[in-house]
């Protein structure tokens, strides 16, 4: 009898019917409690430096209108966002660990059987994985299923997979309101996405998009030590995209906040623009547990997920833990971004696609947020 392999012993674990779930859990909660707590020193250092830089300008430039824009609405809203950068990256380090060791590979075939109950199959589940770096190079990844309602589903099921880009708002709001429960919070957010991501698979699967599950060969490569060279490229390419970011939609998308917030009334922010507008649509909110704040705050993220958090940092909404929670399930749900937007709209081909799902996870958003606030109200 030939011996096993390296490759078929470690297999023997990760693909077990029962350990490969088992190791697959661990995998998971290792990534977000390292993104969360390992972050966390390298953020608070950051948020100093961001503290001291404001502190500066407000104690060193005559005050004014320039003053008060590069501290509250560059520095405090750029600077906001900016300090997510150690828990991004530790985020795409467990990623890029698990494709470079062949594992999202096995991960893949764990999950085939699972996706199948739901019309799908394991080739579906990496662009999925995916999403949790990006939904918008996810959707293009989904280019490699041949079937078109299956390649369809899986575009409308990605934006659940929680992207770096939510992460930042995830560390803010858990962090501020619930540091005892983080990472319990952090992974039962990001399972919410699966599940939701299953469930409307299976929903969309049965109505709008019936179709025959296809069968595909899966092929499982051999277990690579990951290069140390690759894996600084990968991260150096994702820090270099988050801060153009900073240096883009964020920064504009800052000073136009603190602009609509200060103005027509400088010393009268309950009268501004923004004001106006945010207490136009937060009837729509207040079942939620939201202010006109929050509500401008979760307009801003249809530009990007990050400048919530810029927002955030210049409107300074109030949170109760009830509305947080609700919070929280909202901006895991609701419209991914312009991005994903877009992607989906052309690799569709049609863009009735792009418009139903900001319609229904904007819609979905709202009913489980409710249902959120109105539980955790009675705690």
């Amino acid at each position: 009898m030939s011996k096993k392999s390296k490759t078929q012993k470690i297999d023997s674990v990760l693909i077990h019917p029962f350990w490969g779930y088992v190791f697959l859990g661990f995998f998971i909660w290792l990534m977000f409690f390292s993104t969360f707590t390992i972050g966390e020193h390298p953020m608070q250092w950051m948020q100093a430096g961001v503290n001291w830089i404001s502190n500066w300008l407000n104690n060193n430039v005559s005050k004014g209108i320039l003053s008060d824009m590069l501290s509250f609405g560059v520095i405090q809203g750029v600077g906001g966002v900016l300090i997510f950068l150690p828990n991004i990256l530790i985020l795409f380090l467990f990623i890029s660990l698990m494709e470079e060791t062949g594992y999202m590979s096995r991960v893949a075939f764990l999950m085939d059987k699972l996706m199948h109950g739901i019309g799908l199959h394991g080739k579906s589940f990496v662009p999925m994985i995916m999403g949790f770096g990006c939904n918008v190079p996810a959707i293009m990844a989904t280019r490699t299923i041949e079937n078109k309602k299956n390649r369809l589903l899986t575009m409308l099921i990605i934006p659940f997979m929680s992207c770096s880009a939510r992460l930042p708002v995830y560390i803010l709001i858990i962090g501020s309101f619930f540091p005892k429960y983080a990472v319990l919070i952090l992974c039962c957010l990001y399972l919410l996405g699966i599940l939701l991501a299953i469930l409307f698979a299976f929903v969309f699967k049965k109505t709008i998009l019936k179709t025959l599950s296809s069968e595909y060969a899966m092929y499982l490569p051999k277990y690579k030590i990951p290069k140390l060279k690759t894996t600084l490229l990968i991260l150096w390419y994702n820090a270099k995209d988050y801060l153009k970011k900073m240096g883009g939609i964020i920064l504009i998308s800052s000073v136009v906040i603190w602009f609509l917030m200060n103005y027509p009334n400088v010393n009268e922010p309950d009268t501004s623009f923004l004001a106006m507008f945010g207490k136009f649509i937060e009837p729509v909110l207040t079942p939620l547990g939201f202010d006109w704040k929050t509500g401008i705050s979760l307009l801003s993220g249809f530009g990007a997920k990050e400048v919530i958090v810029s927002t955030i940092s210049v409107v300074k909404p109030v949170f109760t833990h009830a509305s947080a929670l609700s919070f929280l399930v909202f901006v895991l749900i609701y419209f991914p971004c312009m991005g994903v937007f877009t992607a989906v709209g052309r690799e569709s081909g049609k863009w009735k696609w792009a418009i139903f799902l900001a319609f229904y996870t904007t819609s979905l958003a709202w009913i489980l947020s409710f249902i959120t606030y109105n539980i955790a109200i009675l705690f």
